[in-house]
């Protein structure tokens, strides 16, 4: 309580005799005045601080809740007694109790938030002693309660932390103390804090970047340290307070500090780059300079803290660091609307480089005993992005590095997978600026997809991933992503990463494929593998909006087949049959005839569904063609099917109705392939084309294989 007093007790004698005066007369009391006059004496005889818990149950077991219920809500007080006394003398009261954290956690304390919300807003004298007391002891109750185990949820839902808000923003007395407390919320429930009150928040967050932008003193450091907490988790970050900001750190990071200055700073910014990317930047020129020179600081940081060995690394800074890093890699892999200039940019790469040196030479000293570790999680994410973009550098470490990444990716999958984790597994991952938990989830495989994707092409990485084992663990991480995607799963919720990572696994698989096709035919798991497409496709290529997932899944399923041929699997099985009518459908959909106006011929053009994204999907589709192609000699069975699914004679139909002229000499070649290789392997596909005037359309097109082909018997 706020009021000075007596001793509340006296050592020597063991109890205060004042305080215990007043209690014999508060249990006395033979009506509410009495009673009050009462609670004024024991009131001033005691601090709730000063007193020890058996003498606070005492007061409790004299007074109870009934009668402070009674002066927290009364509305009309004695004559000559301004209404807040009372109101003041029951939140003194409360405060004693809470110090008792059995009684801050008592019902009849938590029914009484929202009356406590409303005495921090409420107007009055700013100089009346009384009301300071009251305010004083109102954020002592709050402050006991958010101190309990559920304490922070029944604030939140008792609109204390918009009482907070409102407080601190009206700069009243103790709004210093509404501050302290909406930190603590915000650490404890950040989430619901913002689902409550996020207009609050908001102007809270408003007032503290303008605060910050005009900062000159020591208090810039403090709010560096505030700010992040005050960043909505979901919702857009404010123009005006981005602005601020920036400003605000440009002014403190363009500045000589020491570690304790500018390590807030860092985080602050590396926070920003989470959640807003580069959009806090300004372009021109002060945001290149200034974001150079964050990515220049990040790096130096990093070094700095990884290359002295022994030292304490200070994580939840190097953290931060990686988050700037990643804005920097980035920025100098953008093409369009960088901004950076070219020349910053060579000069960033080299200096990022440098930096994932000292990242590799750490992660090449992790023990066993350290990989669950976030940070050794945040370390390789950080070289993962780099690996993503970069392979030709540092090629001999990260080769030397490669089975620890094996191993450690192993590792995480295989505990995750025991867990049967799977939403925690797939969850977007982002570096805080501050120190995970140790429950911290990894998926670390789906960091290490991209790199892996560049390396699997070249062939000392790709022999070192094979031996590590590499593939088969990305054929279990592939099957088991799939899941995800199944019949009985909401794919309606899933993140784009497992999509994401099933299109990278596919990209990976269709390398080894290419470059190393023994393996792919002794290695069991592909076999695995393969029956999982098979069966998967029909489904896929049904599915609006997943066409780049199900070209992947086609192409690789085809080029597989070509390899797994004598695969009892293969030989005109249901699920065989599935599949390679599902990749029919794939590749005979891609285009159509269409229209020109003022033309009496159309012209050859992409469908709908696939000219959004042709330029990602084109590649596929013409190795799916290729892939079909090789397959058709192969599996006797597959001519039949396709003349049964009219592909051939739908695709000479479609090249007869359009103008040659349209028509791309790369598709010609690709529509050449399949038709020859049918009519090749089938008689009834030859009789089945020339019905549809194929020799016509093969001369109009020049295609002299096919016209061969159909010319004979």
């Amino acid at each position: 309580m706020a009021s000075d007093c007596e001793p509340a007790l006296n050592q020597a004698e063991g109890r205060n005799p004042t305080l215990e005066r007043y209690l014999g007369a508060l249990r006395e009391a033979k009506n509410d005045s009495e009673q009050f006059a009462a609670l004024l004496l024991v009131t001033k005889a005691v601090k709730a601080g000063d007193i020890d818990a058996k003498t606070r149950r005492r007061i409790f077991d004299a007074v109870g809740f009934t009668f402070p219920n009674r002066l927290l809500t009364t509305k009309e007080a004695p004559d000559g007694c301004p209404d807040h006394v009372l109101r003041a003398l029951g939140v003194a009261l409360l405060a004693c109790f809470c110090s008792d954290p059995e009684l801050a956690a008592h019902p009849q304390v938590l029914n009484k938030i929202p009356i406590l919300g409303t005495f921090l807003t409420a107007r009055g004298d700013p100089d009346d002693a009384a009301r300071r007391s009251m305010i004083d002891d109102t954020y002592q109750c709050l402050t006991a309660v958010a101190g309990t185990p559920r304490g922070p949820r029944h604030l939140i839902a008792g609109g204390t932390v918009s009482a907070l808000c409102q407080a601190y923003l009206g700069h009243g007395y103790g709004f210093d103390q509404a501050l302290a407390l909406l930190v603590g919320l915000l650490a404890a429930a950040e989430t619901q804090c913002w689902k409550e009150a996020e207009p609050d928040l908001l102007a809270v967050l408003r007032g503290l970047s303008e605060d910050f932008q005009k900062a000159e003193d020591a208090s810039k450091f403090e709010l560096c340290q505030l700010l992040p907490l005050f960043l909505p988790p979901t919702t857009t970050v404010p123009s005006e307070c981005l602005r601020d900001l920036q400003a605000g750190l440009a002014r403190i990071l363009g500045s000589k500090l020491s570690s304790w200055q500018r390590n807030p700073a860092l985080k602050l910014a590396a926070r920003l780059a989470h959640a807003c990317g580069s959009t806090w930047i300004p372009a021109g020129s002060s945001g290149s300079k200034f974001l150079a020179l964050l990515v220049n600081l990040a790096c130096v940081e990093v070094r700095l803290a990884l290359e002295e060995t022994g030292s304490e690394v200070k994580e939840d800074v190097v953290t931060a660091c990686y988050a700037l890093m990643e804005l920097g890699i980035q920025e100098c892999t953008r093409c369009e609307q960088s901004l950076l200039k070219e020349p910053q940019k060579v000069q960033l790469v080299s200096i990022m480089k440098e930096a994932i040196g000292a990242v590799i030479h750490y992660l090449q000293q992790v023990g066993p005993e350290k990989q669950k570790e976030p940070f050794v999680f945040a370390s390789v994410r950080i070289l993962g992005a780099w690996l993503a973009e970069e392979t030709s550098s540092l090629r001999k470490e990260v080769c030397q590095l490669l089975p620890f990444l094996v191993r450690y990716a192993k590792t995480l999958y295989e505990e995750a997978e025991e867990a049967n984790d799977l939403s925690q597994q797939v969850a977007n991952l982002a570096i805080s600026p501050t120190t995970p938990g140790p429950s911290w989830p990894g998926d670390a495989l789906r960091l290490l997809l991209p790199g892996w994707c560049h390396l699997t092409v070249e062939d000392g990485p790709r022999e070192i991933l094979i031996k590590e084992g590499a593939p088969s663990l990305l054929c279990k991480y592939f099957l088991q992503q799939w899941e995800l995607t199944s019949p009985g799963h909401d794919t309606s919720v899933l993140p784009d990463s497992v999509e994401i990572g099933l299109q990278t696994c596919c990209h990976i698989f269709l390398n080894l494929v290419v470059t190393a096709p023994g393996l792919i035919k002794r290695d069991a798991c592909f076999t695995s593998l393969m029956n999982t497409l098979m069966t998967s496709l029909p489904a896929l290529v049904q599915q609006q909006g997943r066409l780049l997932l199900a070209a992947n899944v086609a192409t690789l399923g085809l080029l597989m087949a070509r390899l797994l041929s004598t695969s009892p699997a293969l030989q005109g099985t249901p699920a065989s049959r599935g599949f390679f009518a599902a990749a029919i459908l794939f590749l005979s959909q891609s285009h159509v005839a269409r229209a020109t106006p003022g033309s009496d011929q159309a012209v050859l053009a992409l469908s709908p569904d696939y000219e959004g994204i042709w330029a990602d999907l084109q590649e596929l589709w013409f190795l799916g063609m290729q892939a079909f192609t090789g397959c058709v000699p192969l599996l006797p069975w597959l001519a039949p099917a396709a003349l049964r699914s009219r592909w051939p004679q739908e695709l000479l139909q479609l090249l007869g109705s359009v103008s040659p002229t349209s028509v791309k000499p790369e598709m010609v070649a690709a529509y050449q392939g399949v038709l020859v290789e049918l009519a090749r392997a089938n008689r009834l596909c030859r009789e089945a084309m020339r019905l549809q005037a194929g020799e016509e359309t093969a001369s109009h097109y020049r295609m002299a294989a096919l016209e061969q082909c159909l010319s004979e018997p």
